[in-house]
């Protein structure tokens, strides 16, 4: 299942910073970063809770890039 979800980001390396983080996440198969369209797209593995996973997705992101924000 893919979900996009909108973010709030201040330069295109916080948002490769943002995509590695999501990518590295426990749940997600992949995720793609666009900073120009400041969307996220997540593909999540199978069986999992998209509102979990992208909680701890949000988590992961704040490590990196503490001032990004993800619209769940």
């Amino acid at each position: 299942m893919k979900k996009t979800y909108k973010i709030d980001v201040d330069c295109a390396n916080c948002a490769n910073k943002m995509e590695e983080a999501a990518k590295k996440t426990a749940g997600v198969k992949d995720a793609t970063v666009n900073f120009m369209a400041l969307k996220m797209i997540v593909e999540f593995e199978d069986g999992q809770d998209a509102k979990s996973v992208m909680k701890e997705v949000l988590k992961n992101c704040k490590k990196v890039e503490d001032d990004c924000e993800i619209y769940l």
